[in-house]
Protein backbone atom coordinates (compact mmCIF):
# COMPACT_ATOMS: atom_id res chain seq x y z
CA UNK A 1 0.00 0.00 0.00
CA UNK A 2 3.02 2.40 1.07
CA UNK A 3 4.63 1.70 -2.61
CA UNK A 4 1.44 2.68 -4.73
CA UNK A 5 0.80 5.50 -2.56
CA UNK A 6 3.87 7.03 -3.43
CA UNK A 7 3.60 6.21 -6.96
CA UNK A 8 0.19 8.20 -6.90
CA UNK A 9 2.00 10.73 -5.19
CA UNK A 10 4.68 10.54 -8.19
CA UNK A 11 1.82 11.02 -10.63
CA UNK A 12 -0.06 14.11 -9.01
CA UNK A 13 3.39 15.65 -8.97
CA UNK A 14 4.32 14.94 -12.66
CA UNK A 15 0.80 15.89 -13.78
CA UNK A 16 1.02 19.29 -12.05
CA UNK A 17 4.02 19.85 -13.52
CA UNK A 18 3.44 19.78 -16.81
CA UNK A 19 0.29 21.54 -16.21
CA UNK A 20 2.40 24.28 -15.30
CA UNK A 21 4.82 23.86 -17.64
CA UNK A 22 2.05 24.03 -20.37
CA UNK A 23 0.94 27.15 -18.82
CA UNK A 24 3.88 29.10 -18.84
CA UNK A 25 4.64 27.85 -22.49
CA UNK A 26 1.29 29.93 -23.41
CA UNK A 27 -0.39 26.38 -24.53
CA UNK A 28 -3.76 24.61 -23.47
CA UNK A 29 -3.03 21.60 -21.28
CA UNK A 30 -6.68 20.04 -22.36
CA UNK A 31 -9.67 20.59 -23.75
CA UNK A 32 -11.27 22.40 -21.15
CA UNK A 33 -10.65 26.07 -20.60
CA UNK A 34 -12.29 28.55 -18.17
CA UNK A 35 -12.78 32.33 -19.16
CA UNK A 36 -9.89 33.17 -16.44
CA UNK A 37 -7.21 30.89 -17.91
CA UNK A 38 -8.31 32.05 -21.62
CA UNK A 39 -7.37 35.71 -20.60
CA UNK A 40 -3.89 34.22 -19.52
CA UNK A 41 -3.27 32.82 -22.97
CA UNK A 42 -4.23 36.46 -24.04
CA UNK A 43 -1.90 38.55 -22.43
CA UNK A 44 0.86 36.06 -23.34
CA UNK A 45 -0.10 34.99 -26.78
CA UNK A 46 -1.89 37.21 -28.76
CA UNK A 47 -0.59 39.24 -31.60
CA UNK A 48 -2.22 42.37 -31.35
CA UNK A 49 -0.48 42.93 -27.72
CA UNK A 50 2.62 41.35 -28.98
CA UNK A 51 2.71 44.61 -31.72
CA UNK A 52 1.73 47.14 -28.87
CA UNK A 53 4.88 45.87 -26.65
CA UNK A 54 7.27 46.51 -29.64
CA UNK A 55 5.45 50.06 -30.27
CA UNK A 56 5.94 50.92 -26.38
CA UNK A 57 9.17 49.98 -26.21
CA UNK A 58 10.31 51.88 -30.00
CA UNK A 59 9.16 55.02 -28.16
CA UNK A 60 11.62 54.11 -24.90
CA UNK A 61 14.05 54.09 -27.23
CA UNK A 62 13.07 57.26 -28.85
CA UNK A 63 12.63 59.12 -25.63
CA UNK A 64 16.07 58.23 -24.93
CA UNK A 65 17.64 59.20 -28.09
CA UNK A 66 15.78 62.55 -27.48
CA UNK A 67 17.64 62.89 -24.49
CA UNK A 68 20.71 62.63 -26.02
CA UNK A 69 20.27 65.43 -27.67
CA UNK A 70 21.49 67.63 -24.23
CA UNK A 71 24.94 65.86 -25.17
CA UNK A 72 27.40 66.68 -27.23
CA UNK A 73 28.03 64.59 -30.76
CA UNK A 74 31.82 63.51 -30.45
CA UNK A 75 33.09 61.73 -34.03
CA UNK A 76 36.03 61.48 -36.26
CA UNK A 77 35.90 62.78 -40.06
CA UNK A 78 38.27 61.31 -42.45
CA UNK A 79 38.71 63.57 -45.79
CA UNK A 80 41.44 63.40 -48.68
CA UNK A 81 41.50 66.21 -50.86
CA UNK A 82 43.39 67.02 -54.51
CA UNK A 83 43.51 70.52 -56.13
CA UNK A 84 44.26 71.76 -59.22
CA UNK A 85 47.43 72.73 -58.42
CA UNK A 86 49.64 73.38 -55.30
CA UNK A 87 49.00 76.56 -52.80
CA UNK A 88 52.26 78.73 -52.49
CA UNK A 89 52.93 81.98 -51.10
CA UNK A 90 55.57 84.54 -53.23
CA UNK A 91 56.70 87.03 -50.94
CA UNK A 92 59.18 88.13 -53.91
CA UNK A 93 58.26 91.73 -54.23
CA UNK A 94 58.93 91.60 -50.00
CA UNK A 95 62.41 91.35 -50.93
CA UNK A 96 62.14 93.29 -53.57
CA UNK A 97 61.75 96.19 -51.76
CA UNK A 98 64.32 95.58 -48.41
CA UNK A 99 67.36 94.28 -49.57
CA UNK A 100 68.09 97.87 -51.61
CA UNK A 101 67.49 99.18 -47.99
CA UNK A 102 69.69 96.31 -46.46
CA UNK A 103 72.25 97.18 -49.59
CA UNK A 104 72.48 100.76 -48.99
CA UNK A 105 73.09 100.45 -45.49
CA UNK A 106 75.38 98.14 -45.58
CA UNK A 107 77.71 100.26 -47.36
CA UNK A 108 77.13 103.85 -46.09
CA UNK A 109 75.95 106.07 -43.18
CA UNK A 110 77.47 106.39 -39.56
CA UNK A 111 75.92 104.43 -36.67
CA UNK A 112 76.73 105.12 -32.93
CA UNK A 113 76.12 102.63 -29.71
CA UNK A 114 76.75 103.53 -26.13
CA UNK A 115 80.41 103.16 -24.82
CA UNK A 116 81.09 102.34 -28.16
CA UNK A 117 83.57 104.35 -30.63
CA UNK A 118 81.44 105.42 -33.85
CA UNK A 119 83.90 104.30 -35.86
CA UNK A 120 83.69 100.51 -34.36
CA UNK A 121 79.86 101.02 -34.11
CA UNK A 122 79.54 101.51 -37.87
CA UNK A 123 81.46 98.57 -38.89
CA UNK A 124 80.04 96.60 -36.21
CA UNK A 125 76.26 97.18 -37.54
CA UNK A 126 77.54 97.28 -41.29
CA UNK A 127 78.78 93.69 -40.88
CA UNK A 128 75.16 92.73 -39.08
CA UNK A 129 73.26 94.19 -42.30
CA UNK A 130 75.63 92.45 -45.10
CA UNK A 131 74.79 89.20 -43.14
CA UNK A 132 70.90 90.22 -43.58
CA UNK A 133 71.26 90.87 -46.60
CA UNK A 134 72.98 87.42 -47.47
CA UNK A 135 70.47 85.96 -45.34
CA UNK A 136 67.84 87.54 -47.68
CA UNK A 137 69.22 86.96 -51.24
CA UNK A 138 69.87 83.03 -49.79
CA UNK A 139 66.15 83.09 -48.94
CA UNK A 140 63.45 81.22 -50.58
CA UNK A 141 60.66 83.76 -51.36
CA UNK A 142 58.34 81.34 -53.05
CA UNK A 143 57.46 79.14 -50.32
CA UNK A 144 55.04 76.16 -50.75
CA UNK A 145 51.67 76.06 -48.29
CA UNK A 146 49.94 73.18 -49.02
CA UNK A 147 50.39 70.41 -51.91
CA UNK A 148 47.29 69.73 -54.21
CA UNK A 149 47.28 66.76 -52.67
CA UNK A 150 46.77 65.98 -48.97
CA UNK A 151 44.84 64.20 -46.22
CA UNK A 152 43.61 64.32 -42.85
CA UNK A 153 41.77 62.72 -39.69
CA UNK A 154 40.09 64.81 -37.29
CA UNK A 155 38.47 64.38 -33.68
CA UNK A 156 35.18 67.01 -33.64
CA UNK A 157 33.15 68.58 -31.28
CA UNK A 158 29.71 69.42 -31.60
CA UNK A 159 27.68 70.98 -28.57
CA UNK A 160 24.71 73.01 -28.56
CA UNK A 161 23.97 74.79 -25.60
CA UNK A 162 21.31 76.11 -26.33
CA UNK A 163 18.50 75.92 -29.01
CA UNK A 164 15.31 78.57 -28.09
CA UNK A 165 14.05 75.69 -26.23
CA UNK A 166 14.02 72.94 -29.12
CA UNK A 167 15.92 70.35 -27.27
CA UNK A 168 13.56 70.49 -24.56
CA UNK A 169 10.37 70.52 -26.53
CA UNK A 170 11.80 67.48 -28.10
CA UNK A 171 12.23 65.94 -25.01
CA UNK A 172 8.92 66.35 -23.55
CA UNK A 173 7.20 65.23 -26.88
CA UNK A 174 9.29 62.26 -26.72
CA UNK A 175 8.14 61.44 -23.22
CA UNK A 176 4.30 62.11 -24.14
CA UNK A 177 4.35 59.62 -27.19
CA UNK A 178 5.21 57.03 -24.69
CA UNK A 179 2.53 58.08 -22.34
CA UNK A 180 0.43 58.16 -25.74
CA UNK A 181 1.54 54.53 -26.74
CA UNK A 182 0.71 53.77 -23.46
CA UNK A 183 -2.66 54.62 -23.62
CA UNK A 184 -2.99 53.00 -27.24
CA UNK A 185 -1.51 49.47 -25.41
CA UNK A 186 -4.71 49.72 -23.15
CA UNK A 187 -7.23 50.64 -25.61
CA UNK A 188 -6.03 48.14 -27.89
CA UNK A 189 -5.89 45.16 -24.53
CA UNK A 190 -9.58 46.36 -24.15
CA UNK A 191 -10.26 45.42 -27.31
CA UNK A 192 -8.88 42.21 -27.55
CA UNK A 193 -10.31 41.81 -24.03
CA UNK A 194 -13.71 42.39 -25.62
CA UNK A 195 -12.85 40.46 -28.68
CA UNK A 196 -11.99 37.38 -26.25
CA UNK A 197 -15.33 38.07 -24.32
CA UNK A 198 -17.35 37.77 -27.78
CA UNK A 199 -15.50 34.65 -29.12
CA UNK A 200 -15.49 32.76 -25.35
CA UNK A 201 -19.01 33.06 -24.62
CA UNK A 202 -19.67 32.94 -28.44
CA UNK A 203 -18.38 29.53 -28.17
CA UNK A 204 -20.61 29.05 -24.93
CA UNK A 205 -23.75 30.24 -26.54
CA UNK A 206 -22.91 27.93 -30.13
CA UNK A 207 -22.17 24.75 -27.45
CA UNK A 208 -25.29 25.50 -25.39
CA UNK A 209 -27.29 26.17 -28.44
CA UNK A 210 -26.03 22.58 -30.69
CA UNK A 211 -27.50 21.13 -27.37
CA UNK A 212 -30.72 22.50 -27.66
CA UNK A 213 -30.86 21.68 -31.39
CA UNK A 214 -29.99 18.19 -30.30
CA UNK A 215 -32.15 18.04 -27.62
CA UNK A 216 -34.98 18.78 -30.18
CA UNK A 217 -33.22 16.80 -32.94
CA UNK A 218 -33.90 13.48 -30.82
CA UNK A 219 -37.44 15.00 -29.69
CA UNK A 220 -38.55 15.57 -32.92
CA UNK A 221 -36.88 11.49 -33.70
CA UNK A 222 -39.28 10.59 -30.62
CA UNK A 223 -42.31 11.94 -31.51
CA UNK A 224 -41.69 10.89 -35.11
CA UNK A 225 -41.28 7.42 -33.92
CA UNK A 226 -44.44 7.41 -32.03
CA UNK A 227 -46.34 9.22 -35.24
CA UNK A 228 -44.74 6.16 -36.92
CA UNK A 229 -46.57 3.91 -34.70
CA UNK A 230 -50.06 5.69 -34.25
CA UNK A 231 -49.88 5.62 -38.49
CA UNK A 232 -49.36 1.97 -38.33
CA UNK A 233 -52.14 1.61 -36.08
CA UNK A 234 -54.75 3.89 -37.63
CA UNK A 235 -54.70 6.40 -34.92
CA UNK A 236 -53.20 9.39 -37.36
CA UNK A 237 -53.46 10.12 -41.22
CA UNK A 238 -50.74 9.55 -43.23
CA UNK A 239 -50.64 13.59 -43.93
CA UNK A 240 -49.93 13.63 -40.18
CA UNK A 241 -47.00 11.34 -40.03
CA UNK A 242 -45.55 13.25 -43.41
CA UNK A 243 -45.67 16.25 -41.36
CA UNK A 244 -43.49 15.37 -38.41
CA UNK A 245 -41.37 13.97 -41.11
CA UNK A 246 -41.02 17.40 -42.46
CA UNK A 247 -40.00 18.71 -39.08
CA UNK A 248 -37.82 16.22 -38.46
CA UNK A 249 -35.65 17.16 -41.51
CA UNK A 250 -35.78 20.60 -40.28
CA UNK A 251 -34.41 19.86 -37.39
CA UNK A 252 -31.59 17.41 -38.03
CA UNK A 253 -30.69 20.39 -40.81
CA UNK A 254 -30.66 23.18 -37.69
CA UNK A 255 -28.35 20.31 -35.84
CA UNK A 256 -25.67 20.30 -38.64
CA UNK A 257 -25.86 24.24 -38.93
CA UNK A 258 -25.21 24.62 -34.84
CA UNK A 259 -22.46 22.58 -35.09
CA UNK A 260 -20.91 24.22 -37.96
CA UNK A 261 -21.23 27.75 -36.25
CA UNK A 262 -19.14 25.69 -32.75
CA UNK A 263 -16.48 24.82 -35.19
CA UNK A 264 -16.45 28.12 -36.68
CA UNK A 265 -16.34 30.37 -33.87
CA UNK A 266 -13.91 27.72 -32.18
CA UNK A 267 -11.46 28.42 -34.91
CA UNK A 268 -12.22 32.26 -34.33
CA UNK A 269 -11.44 31.91 -30.55
CA UNK A 270 -8.24 29.82 -31.01
CA UNK A 271 -7.15 32.75 -33.45
CA UNK A 272 -7.79 35.18 -30.72
CA UNK A 273 -5.47 32.87 -28.30
CA UNK A 274 -2.81 32.38 -30.81
CA UNK A 275 -3.30 28.48 -31.24
CA UNK A 276 -3.09 25.69 -32.87
CA UNK A 277 -5.71 25.95 -35.56
CA UNK A 278 -6.27 21.94 -34.53
CA UNK A 279 -7.60 22.54 -31.55
CA UNK A 280 -11.31 21.98 -29.77
CA UNK A 281 -11.90 24.32 -26.65
CA UNK A 282 -14.43 23.38 -24.36
CA UNK A 283 -15.34 26.52 -22.37
CA UNK A 284 -15.75 25.53 -18.53
CA UNK A 285 -16.87 29.49 -17.57
CA UNK A 286 -21.15 29.79 -18.02
CA UNK A 287 -22.43 32.54 -19.54
CA UNK A 288 -23.86 34.72 -16.51
CA UNK A 289 -25.65 37.63 -15.30
CA UNK A 290 -26.63 40.44 -12.08
CA UNK A 291 -29.19 41.67 -11.35
CA UNK A 292 -27.52 45.21 -10.40
CA UNK A 293 -24.40 46.71 -11.17
CA UNK A 294 -22.88 50.50 -9.86
CA UNK A 295 -25.30 53.29 -11.26
CA UNK A 296 -24.15 54.55 -14.69
CA UNK A 297 -22.90 57.86 -12.96
CA UNK A 298 -20.33 55.95 -11.80
CA UNK A 299 -19.30 54.65 -15.15
CA UNK A 300 -19.09 58.01 -16.51
CA UNK A 301 -16.51 59.68 -13.76
CA UNK A 302 -14.50 56.30 -14.20
CA UNK A 303 -14.37 57.23 -17.93
CA UNK A 304 -13.52 60.58 -17.55
CA UNK A 305 -10.00 59.44 -15.16
CA UNK A 306 -9.23 56.09 -17.23
CA UNK A 307 -10.55 56.12 -20.59
CA UNK A 308 -7.58 54.94 -22.50
CA UNK A 309 -9.08 56.96 -25.70
CA UNK A 310 -9.44 60.60 -23.87
CA UNK A 311 -5.70 59.97 -22.17
CA UNK A 312 -4.95 59.86 -26.00
CA UNK A 313 -6.77 62.67 -27.12
CA UNK A 314 -4.82 64.28 -24.23
CA UNK A 315 -1.90 63.37 -25.29
CA UNK A 316 -2.39 64.66 -28.36
CA UNK A 317 -2.86 67.81 -27.23
CA UNK A 318 0.12 68.10 -24.54
CA UNK A 319 2.60 67.59 -28.01
CA UNK A 320 1.04 70.42 -30.01
CA UNK A 321 1.41 72.17 -26.93
CA UNK A 322 5.52 71.11 -27.16
CA UNK A 323 5.24 71.77 -31.04
CA UNK A 324 3.71 75.11 -30.33
CA UNK A 325 6.96 75.81 -27.82
CA UNK A 326 9.58 73.97 -31.03
CA UNK A 327 7.90 76.73 -33.52
CA UNK A 328 8.40 79.69 -31.19
CA UNK A 329 11.76 78.38 -30.42
CA UNK A 330 12.89 79.45 -34.17
CA UNK A 331 12.33 83.50 -32.29
CA UNK A 332 15.98 82.77 -30.35
CA UNK A 333 19.73 82.60 -31.15
CA UNK A 334 21.17 78.89 -31.61
CA UNK A 335 24.40 78.53 -29.44
CA UNK A 336 26.62 76.02 -30.11
CA UNK A 337 30.29 74.79 -28.69
CA UNK A 338 32.67 73.46 -31.76
CA UNK A 339 36.13 72.13 -31.83
CA UNK A 340 38.50 70.15 -33.55
CA UNK A 341 41.99 68.47 -33.23
CA UNK A 342 44.16 66.64 -36.13
CA UNK A 343 44.54 63.20 -35.09
CA UNK A 344 46.55 62.64 -38.31
CA UNK A 345 47.48 63.71 -41.84
CA UNK A 346 49.24 63.43 -45.23
CA UNK A 347 50.75 66.48 -46.46
CA UNK A 348 48.84 68.54 -44.67
CA UNK A 349 49.89 72.46 -44.41
CA UNK A 350 52.08 72.98 -41.28
CA UNK A 351 50.32 76.34 -40.98
CA UNK A 352 47.62 74.16 -40.14
CA UNK A 353 46.58 74.46 -36.47
CA UNK A 354 46.65 71.08 -34.46
CA UNK A 355 43.66 72.02 -32.34
CA UNK A 356 40.95 74.81 -32.12
CA UNK A 357 38.11 75.32 -30.35
CA UNK A 358 35.27 77.98 -30.25
CA UNK A 359 31.41 78.94 -29.85
CA UNK A 360 28.88 79.81 -32.44
CA UNK A 361 25.58 81.62 -32.83
CA UNK A 362 22.99 81.51 -35.05
CA UNK A 363 20.07 83.90 -35.26
CA UNK A 364 17.19 84.55 -38.12
CA UNK A 365 16.40 87.50 -37.80
CA UNK A 366 13.75 88.00 -40.57
CA UNK A 367 12.38 85.28 -42.72
CA UNK A 368 9.45 86.89 -44.19
CA UNK A 369 6.75 86.27 -41.42
CA UNK A 370 7.37 82.81 -41.56
CA UNK A 371 7.84 81.99 -37.84
CA UNK A 372 5.12 83.82 -37.16
CA UNK A 373 3.14 81.96 -39.48
CA UNK A 374 4.30 78.46 -38.13
CA UNK A 375 3.39 79.54 -34.62
CA UNK A 376 0.23 81.12 -35.55
CA UNK A 377 -0.66 77.48 -36.96
CA UNK A 378 0.67 75.63 -34.07
CA UNK A 379 -1.92 77.54 -31.78
CA UNK A 380 -4.90 76.93 -33.78
CA UNK A 381 -3.82 72.93 -34.01
CA UNK A 382 -4.53 73.16 -30.14
CA UNK A 383 -7.32 74.73 -30.21
CA UNK A 384 -8.76 72.29 -32.54
CA UNK A 385 -7.71 69.09 -30.45
CA UNK A 386 -9.45 70.80 -27.38
CA UNK A 387 -12.88 70.65 -29.35
CA UNK A 388 -12.14 67.32 -30.16
CA UNK A 389 -11.14 66.85 -26.35
CA UNK A 390 -14.75 67.61 -25.27
CA UNK A 391 -16.66 66.19 -27.91
CA UNK A 392 -14.50 62.75 -27.46
CA UNK A 393 -15.66 63.22 -23.81
CA UNK A 394 -19.35 63.63 -25.11
CA UNK A 395 -19.46 61.17 -26.99
CA UNK A 396 -18.47 58.45 -24.44
CA UNK A 397 -20.82 59.40 -21.90
CA UNK A 398 -23.55 59.10 -24.76
CA UNK A 399 -22.10 55.97 -25.13
CA UNK A 400 -22.02 54.82 -21.86
CA UNK A 401 -25.88 56.19 -21.47
CA UNK A 402 -26.90 53.38 -24.65
CA UNK A 403 -24.96 50.64 -23.27
CA UNK A 404 -26.24 50.92 -19.93
CA UNK A 405 -29.74 51.14 -20.72
CA UNK A 406 -29.06 47.85 -22.68
CA UNK A 407 -28.28 45.83 -19.84
CA UNK A 408 -31.41 46.87 -18.01
CA UNK A 409 -33.63 45.83 -21.22
CA UNK A 410 -31.55 42.25 -20.99
CA UNK A 411 -32.57 41.59 -17.71
CA UNK A 412 -36.33 42.91 -18.45
CA UNK A 413 -36.32 40.27 -21.05
CA UNK A 414 -34.15 37.38 -19.21
CA UNK A 415 -37.57 38.27 -16.61
CA UNK A 416 -40.66 37.70 -19.50
CA UNK A 417 -38.39 34.35 -20.90
CA UNK A 418 -38.57 33.09 -17.61
CA UNK A 419 -41.99 33.14 -17.49
CA UNK A 420 -42.46 32.19 -21.31
CA UNK A 421 -40.39 29.47 -20.64
CA UNK A 422 -42.56 28.11 -17.80
CA UNK A 423 -45.35 28.46 -19.67
CA UNK A 424 -43.87 26.92 -23.16
CA UNK A 425 -42.55 23.78 -20.83
CA UNK A 426 -46.09 23.12 -19.71
CA UNK A 427 -47.63 23.85 -22.98
CA UNK A 428 -45.84 21.43 -24.29
CA UNK A 429 -46.59 18.65 -21.80
CA UNK A 430 -49.88 19.23 -22.04
CA UNK A 431 -49.39 18.65 -26.22
CA UNK A 432 -47.24 15.68 -26.36
CA UNK A 433 -50.07 14.28 -23.96
CA UNK A 434 -52.63 15.37 -25.54
CA UNK A 435 -51.42 13.49 -28.92
CA UNK A 436 -51.16 10.33 -27.19
CA UNK A 437 -55.06 10.74 -26.19
CA UNK A 438 -55.64 11.26 -30.02
CA UNK A 439 -56.67 14.70 -28.82
CA UNK A 440 -53.81 17.05 -30.37
CA UNK A 441 -52.79 16.64 -33.76
CA UNK A 442 -48.87 16.51 -34.88
CA UNK A 443 -48.62 19.79 -35.45
CA UNK A 444 -49.48 21.29 -32.73
CA UNK A 445 -46.74 19.00 -30.76
CA UNK A 446 -44.20 20.18 -33.04
CA UNK A 447 -44.82 23.73 -32.63
CA UNK A 448 -44.74 23.57 -28.97
CA UNK A 449 -41.51 22.09 -29.09
CA UNK A 450 -40.22 23.97 -31.42
CA UNK A 451 -41.66 26.99 -29.35
CA UNK A 452 -39.77 26.14 -26.41
CA UNK A 453 -36.17 25.47 -27.93
CA UNK A 454 -36.65 28.93 -29.76
CA UNK A 455 -37.58 30.50 -25.79
CA UNK A 456 -34.09 28.53 -24.57
CA UNK A 457 -31.81 29.48 -27.24
CA UNK A 458 -33.08 33.45 -27.11
CA UNK A 459 -32.77 33.79 -23.48
CA UNK A 460 -28.93 32.23 -23.92
CA UNK A 461 -28.51 35.03 -26.68
CA UNK A 462 -30.10 37.31 -24.12
CA UNK A 463 -27.73 36.25 -21.66
CA UNK A 464 -24.84 37.04 -23.98
CA UNK A 465 -25.59 39.74 -25.27
CA UNK A 466 -25.68 41.20 -21.58
CA UNK A 467 -22.07 39.51 -21.08
CA UNK A 468 -20.81 41.35 -24.34
CA UNK A 469 -22.69 44.51 -23.87
CA UNK A 470 -21.06 44.61 -19.87
CA UNK A 471 -17.56 43.92 -21.75
CA UNK A 472 -17.95 47.01 -23.73
CA UNK A 473 -19.39 49.34 -20.89
CA UNK A 474 -16.43 48.53 -19.17
CA UNK A 475 -13.89 48.86 -21.81
CA UNK A 476 -15.65 52.36 -22.73
CA UNK A 477 -15.29 53.37 -18.71
CA UNK A 478 -11.50 52.56 -19.09
CA UNK A 479 -11.65 49.33 -16.56
CA UNK A 480 -12.01 46.26 -19.33
CA UNK A 481 -10.12 43.99 -17.09
CA UNK A 482 -12.51 44.66 -14.02
CA UNK A 483 -14.68 41.67 -16.01
CA UNK A 484 -12.81 39.18 -14.35
CA UNK A 485 -14.24 40.91 -11.52
CA UNK A 486 -17.48 41.17 -12.17
CA UNK A 487 -17.62 37.46 -13.84
CA UNK A 488 -16.24 36.31 -10.06
CA UNK A 489 -19.14 38.17 -8.61
CA UNK A 490 -21.18 35.98 -5.69
CA UNK A 491 -24.08 37.25 -6.78
CA UNK A 492 -24.02 36.34 -10.24
CA UNK A 493 -26.54 34.11 -12.11
CA UNK A 494 -25.94 31.59 -14.77
CA UNK A 495 -27.01 30.07 -17.38
CA UNK A 496 -26.52 26.65 -18.94
CA UNK A 497 -29.12 24.19 -20.83
CA UNK A 498 -30.81 21.41 -18.64
CA UNK A 499 -32.72 18.42 -20.88
CA UNK A 500 -35.98 19.55 -20.60
CA UNK A 501 -37.78 17.58 -23.44
CA UNK A 502 -38.93 14.45 -22.64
Amino acid sequence: MKIIKIKLNVLVALMLLFMTISRVNGQIPNNNLSFEQAFDLLKQKNHVIKQVDLLNQEKQQQLKAARGLYFPRIGITAQYMTMSEDLSLDLTPVKEAIEPLYQTLSNYGNFSMAGIPDNVATQLIRNKLKAGLTQIENEDWNNLIQKKQFGAINATLDWPVYAGGKIRAANKAANIELTEVNEEKRQKEAEVLYELVERYYGLCLAKQAEKVRLEVFNGMKKHLNDAQKMEQQGLIANADLLNVKVYYSQAERELNKSHRTTNVINQALLNTLAQEMNATIEPISLLFYLDSIEPVEYFKNTAKQNNPMLHQVEAKKQLSIQGYNAEKANYFPAVAFTGMYDIANKDLSPYTPDWMVGIGLKWTLFDGNTRYRKVKAAGLKTEQIKEYQLKAASDIETVIDKLYQELSIYKEQLIDLETARTYAQEYLRAREKGFKEEMTNSTEVVDARLNLSKILIERLETIYKYDLTLAKLLEFSGIPENFITYQRNPNIKTEFFQPELK
